[in-house]
């Protein structure tokens, strides 16, 4: 486990309002061909056979490589135009937001949790759960055994009601409540939600339009899941990291962070929970990031339920986009190693 040092997946939600951005056309990707690319097309079709012949219903699959969109295809009665639900890929947009954040002076990684909602906290605080710091978010250590429920309109009060009982910043314990409070850490400190926040940071300079984001009943986005993109808007997420956070000749995003966000910040080698597993080598015992999966082959990826991912890999200046519905996510994934992995020359 890497030292801490400061510098599934939830799939329902009570839906009282979702926020929109803009009607404007969104700018798509450049685009080529594989062979331009120097991709082999009969992997990537080798890929979609072999998802069809395992009964994987994948919706869309789009591959960038070199920043140009070299395959795409819809499936499913999808279209380039769809918004497709993201589930958890949702978490490593909400990071992103902290890193904006971080750089505009609102936010410090080692700022405690508690500090900024003082009206909801309760009456005793543990000593754990005034250790708890923003980074204990980001990285899935917050240490809760047992994820907060959303049984009340107060999501901020169920969270800081669930007992911490693990050192916070030591293990990985999935909690998608905990990433609903770094939306909720946005909105307080910037006075918009993490949806509006990003619209002129990530969103309209991405060229990103016609999306929205679930709300909670306290109006807040709900950061973990409840986003809903279109597969390009995927693609153009991952590209920006594959830059390290430049776009279109600027440092979008504060330089370093996509390199913080996407490195293995703790261990999580035993697997999801994180704790008491036999080790095991598959793509969710590679390491977590800032709201970010560690992948097999020097690769990383934003990860939701269901078969959405936005896999980034450096090494091969490849970026891809995926939608589906399927319950066979590590087939999904394996099958990419297999077949799509070997097409990148």
């Amino acid at each position: 486990m890497m030292k801490k040092t400061i510098s599934i997946v939830a799939l329902s939600v009570l839906v009282l309002g979702a926020t929109n951005c803009s009607t404007e056309p969104s700018k798509s990707l450049p685009r080529s061909t594989p062979e331009q690319e120097n991709v082999d097309v009969q992997g990537i079709e080798a890929y979609l056979d072999a998802l069809q012949k395992d009964s994987i219903e994948i919706h869309s699959l789009m591959l960038v490589r070199n920043g140009k969109v070299v395959y795409e295809k819809w499936l499913e009665g999808n279209s380039p135009d769809s918004v497709h639900i993201m589930y958890s890929v949702s978490k490593s947009f909400a990071a992103t937001a902290i890193g904006f954040a971080v750089d505009e002076g609102l936010v410090k990684l080692d700022d405690a949790v508690i500090s900024f909602f003082p009206n909801e906290l309760p009456d005793t605080l543990s000593p754990y759960l005034e250790q708890l710091c923003v980074w204990d978010l980001l990285t899935m250590t917050v240490g809760q055994a047992q994820e907060p429920s959303r049984k009340s309109e107060n999501w901020v009060k169920e969270f800081f009601a669930q007992a911490i009982t693990i050192e916070p910043g030591t293990r990985f314990y999935y909690n998608s409540m905990g990433s609903f409070m770094l939306s909720a850490i946005v909105q307080k400190v910037s006075g918009q939600t993490l949806f509006d926040y990003l619209k002129p940071r990530l969103f309209e300079p991405l060229h990103i339009h016609n999306i929205y984001w679930e709300k909670n009943a306290q109006g807040f986005s709900v950061g973990g899941w409840g986003l809903f993109l279109k597969t390009e808007d995927m693609a153009k997420f991952g590209l920006l990291f594959l830059q390290n956070g430049v776009w279109e000749g600027k440092q979008l995003l504060p330089k370093g962070w996509t390199e913080q966000a996407s490195a293995p910040q703790i261990a999580n080698g035993a697997g999801w929970p994180g704790d008491g597993a036999e080790q095991i080598d598959t793509d969710w015992s590679q390491g977590y990031g800032y709201q970010m999966w560690r992948s097999k082959h020097n690769a990383y990826r934003a990860d939701g339920a269901r078969g959405q991912f936005i896999f980034v890999l450096p090494d091969k200046n490849t970026v891809i986009a995926i939608t589906s519905n399927t319950n066979n996510t590590s087939s999904e994934i394996s099958l990419i190693w297999e077949h799509i992995l070997p097409a990148l020359k």
